[in-house]
């Protein structure tokens, strides 16, 4: 029998595409709460005829999918500046238009050894707080064309020195 599985044990990174030269993964912090809608604009044609005997029947004509993200707005304690995934969502992928506007996401959970990798828009969406809050954060994600997966490397030991 399966055993479940931690929502907390999912990692989310977003490609750097800020700056050019070796690839840079940014992994987005701080986050309270994630949602994947595996049918998120989804389009199917009826195909029922006289045939179907009076069942039911459909193609399936496009796939889609959507992963929403919420956490905490968070800053870097070293530099006070906003961390790097938020940051990078916010102020650069989250402000590009037409062509500029696709960037990859890429998520897995930390008992898999595939990464989950999407074309995707982003929405920066509302950041928000009462009086005794922590400033909230959310982002939505919308998939644009067929998704890939990619084994997971191990760090090496030089790599995670320099990290």
């Amino acid at each position: 029998m399966g055993r479940p599985i931690d929502a907390r044990g999912w990692t989310f990174e977003v490609l750097d595409q800020s700056h050019a030269g070796r690839e840079r993964w940014l992994p987005i912090e701080n986050l309270t709460s994630w949602s994947h809608n595996a049918s998120e604009n989804e389009e199917t044609a009826e195909t029922t005829s006289f045939d179907s005997k009076g069942w039911f029947e459909q193609d399936v004509m496009q796939r889609g999918g959507q992963i929403e993200l919420e956490g905490q707005y968070a800053l870097d304690p070293r530099t006070g500046r906003q961390v790097e995934g938020q940051a990078y969502v916010d102020r650069y992928w989250g402000q590009r238009l037409g062509i500029d506007s696709r960037n990859l996401i890429r998520w897995r959970h930390d008992s898999q050894d595939t990464w989950v990798i999407w074309e995707a828009t982003v929405t920066p969406d509302k950041s928000e707080g009462e009086t005794n809050d922590k400033t909230s954060w959310t982002a939505s994600f919308t998939q644009c064309g067929r998704p890939r997966y990619v084994p997971v490397f191990p760090i090496c030991a030089r790599e995670a020195d320099a990290a």
